[in-house]
């Protein structure tokens, strides 16, 4: 019975270990935009229908767009119209997604016709 929970315990811990070790290797691109036209619903769901096009570049692990929630709370930046937060595995791949024809048509047809301001945030 103790060697079962020792291995238990290893397995556990091992298993943690190489889940935190899996996130601290991917990279963040966190995309907020404002809206020429701030609240038009049909500009921000165009941007996040094409947002999501971006999980068929290779490299890309993960894809989220969607619209701001509004808040009461003095700490939260609710300014912006649409947030788009791109996972990928680390820096190379991540100019990789930025200079993909999928992201550069994107960025030409939709996002530079519609939105007024970009911030962008990426972290490891």
């Amino acid at each position: 019975m103790k060697n079962i929970l020792t291995l238990l315990l290893v397995f556990t811990v091992g298993c943690v270990s190489t889940h935190q070790s899996a996130r601290k290797q991917t990279l963040s691109h966190v995309v907020l935009c404002w809206l020429k036209e701030p609240g038009n619903t049909e500009h921000r769901d165009q941007i996040i229908r094409i947002s999501r096009t971006f999980k068929d570049i290779p490299g890309v692990l993960q894809v989220s767009a969607g619209e701001v929630i509004a808040s009461d709370r003095p700490i939260v930046d609710d300014s912006f119209d649409v947030g788009i937060l791109v996972i990928v595995p680390d820096a190379k791949r991540l100019q990789e997604y930025l200079h993909h024809p999928i992201h550069q048509n994107a960025k030409r047809d939709i996002l530079l016709p519609l939105v007024e301001k970009v911030l962008v945030y990426d972290f490891k």
